[in-house]
């Protein structure tokens, strides 16, 4: 009997780890992440990244695209599901089996995305988090979603870049991220903040806007805008040259610049008819 589509896929399970699956999920999440992105979350040595990457590309579990650098030379790999990825994710989600020609088409929206660069961005903040979190076992990444999983699970009430939960000590932060590239005027940025004022209101959860910006003069004029607005919304900014995990946080209003885990976090008063909150008490959508 001839093997059948399914037979491969089998065939090549032997050769899957668990970091495999972990980093094949992480792919299914967020779609796209660089050879250092990936290094920093899984690995050790970049050489055995880079060999480990190769190896999985030969299966058909990765892909991978770049593009040329202006000035000269390429810009990073980036990595994405496979073929092959994608029917082992679809496997384990229970979704319907992708044909060759609809993960071609995905990967060929992704790398073609103008928003590409965005989402690489908005990924990183991420992966600085859970590579801190690698290195200090007091600290860890306990959420992280991505925009399309946040704008699903807020039922489209706010659309950040990112919403996430960070835990040092016991003491857990939410928050949702902006990640600026300086395309939108910063009167339409701090416009965003009128969505979450709404959701405060409708769900009594507190979780700072935590905006990430490309410079420091942006970040300034930023503030001088905030200036005027009312606190229902708190605020935070740094650049993406900051580790986000260290004190490089300015709330709005204030000189002085904090940690991500000393940024006010209110997760609200969970009730027992109220289904937004997990056994813990923390918000989930």
């Amino acid at each position: 009997m001839p093997p059948t589509l399914s037979d491969g896929l089998l065939a090549i399970y032997p050769h899957i780890t668990s970091r495999d699956r972990q980093l094949l999920q992480l792919l299914d999440d967020h779609q796209v992440l660089t050879t250092d992105q990936l290094h920093r979350l899984f690995f050790l040595a970049r050489r055995t990244c880079q060999i480990r990457l190769n190896e999985l590309r030969a299966l058909g579990l990765l892909d991978r695209f770049r593009f040329a650098r202006d000035g000269g030379g390429s810009q990073p790999w980036h990595w994405t599901l496979g073929h092959n990825g994608h029917r082992f994710q679809a496997a384990a989600h229970n979704r319907t089996e992708p044909t060759a020609r609809a993960s071609r088409q995905t990967m060929q929206r992704l790398s073609a995305n103008p928003n590409l660069t965005h989402q690489v961005i908005a990924n990183e903040f991420f992966v600085r988090l859970s590579a801190y979190a690698r290195r200090h076992p007091e600290a860890q990444l306990t959420r992280w979603w991505s925009e399309a999983t946040a704008a699903r699970q807020f039922r489209r009430t706010i659309t950040p870049d990112g919403h996430g939960l960070w835990s040092v000590t016991g003491a857990t932060v939410g928050f949702y991220l902006e990640a600026d590239t300086g395309s939108e005027s910063l009167t339409k940025v701090r416009g965003k903040l009128d969505k979450y004022a709404e959701l405060i209101r409708r769900a009594s959860v507190r979780y700072p806007v935590l905006f990430w910006l490309g410079s420091q003069q942006r970040e300034e004029h930023l503030h001088r805008l905030l200036r005027g607005r009312r606190g229902e919304v708190p605020v935070a900014t740094a650049t993406h040259d900051a580790d986000p995990a260290g004190a490089v946080w300015l709330p709005a209003g204030t000189t002085g610049r904090v940690r991500l885990a000393d940024l006010p976090s209110d997760h609200g008063e969970p009730r027992a008819e109220n289904p937004n909150f997990d056994d813990d008490g923390v918000f989930l959508v």
